[in-house]
């Protein structure tokens, strides 16, 4: 019978990701932004792929194909972002989004 009940609230952990959270976290948009501009997040467990895709629907000008880099916050230096890595983010999250080319 124990057994049972474990792996409910196993199965109830895992639709809720990693944290727990209570539900909460499904529905926690959060504001960051993305080349000086605002961008919605649905929630803050995103990937890099995420992110750019709502700052494109968002009509930020990026692509893609573009280098996502978190910019440095908390004490640690800026870093490049994958497409497929997940983040947290909050709403002091600052992303610098380019093709990589220097433009100077």
């Amino acid at each position: 019978m124990k057994q049972k009940g474990k792996s409910m609230n196993q199965t109830q952990t895992e639709a809720r990701g990693p944290g727990g959270g209570g539900g909460k976290g499904k529905d926690k948009k959060v504001t960051v932004e993305v080349n000086g501009k605002a961008v919605v997040l649905a929630d803050e467990n995103v990937t890099g792929l995420q992110v750019k895709q709502a700052a494109i629907a968002q009509k930020v000008d990026i692509e893609l194909d573009f280098i996502l880099v978190l910019e440095a916050e908390h004490g640690n230096d800026p870093r490049q972002i994958a497409d497929g890595e997940r983040i947290k983010v909050d709403k002091h999250s600052r992303f610098t989004c380019n093709d990589g080319e220097d433009d100077s």
